[in-house]
């Protein structure tokens, strides 16, 4: 019971957050993502503001080893670039620069965005159901 008020409260904070940043509004991530034409730097803010309490957040993390909840921590991850990595990081990009949305902000303006948004969770939905399929099949070829 503590765990699901722990996680919804988290999910509202971040949804909240997502909406008071401008992150659900496409035409500021993309404003944010034209570096050469009518640049939006404001999305600067909302990194920063995402990327220093995780710093804090890991540090805290190595030394506890366990939540509050009694629940373990997930490990590190690998700090190396792979095939992997490199791909799904292009296909991410690509995917919010065409957009304007990501995953979290998707989901948070479902309730708003129209058939557009709906359209773009069905791809999502279906691009996470076929990455694995082909990851399968690039393992398998010959470095």
């Amino acid at each position: 019971m503590l765990r699901s008020l722990f996680a919804a409260l988290s999910g509202g904070l971040f949804g909240a957050g997502l909406l008071v940043s401008g992150m659900v509004d496409t035409v500021k991530v993309q404003g944010w993502l034209d570096v050469f034409g009518a640049w939006d730097p404001t999305l600067a803010f909302v990194m920063g503001g995402a990327i220093l309490p995780m710093a804090v957040a890991w540090r805290v993390a190595a030394r506890r080893g366990v939540s509050r909840l009694g629940t373990p921590f997930p490990p590190r991850p690998e700090p190396r670039l792979d095939h992997g990595l490199i791909l799904g990081s292009l296909m991410f990009g690509a995917g919010w620069g065409l957009v304007g949305l990501c995953p979290g902000p998707a989901l948070a303006s479902l309730s708003f965005g129209g058939w557009g948004g709906g359209l773009f969770l069905l791809a999502m939905a279906a691009g996470m159901v076929a990455a694995p399929v082909i990851r399968r099949r690039l393992d398998r070829l010959p470095a």
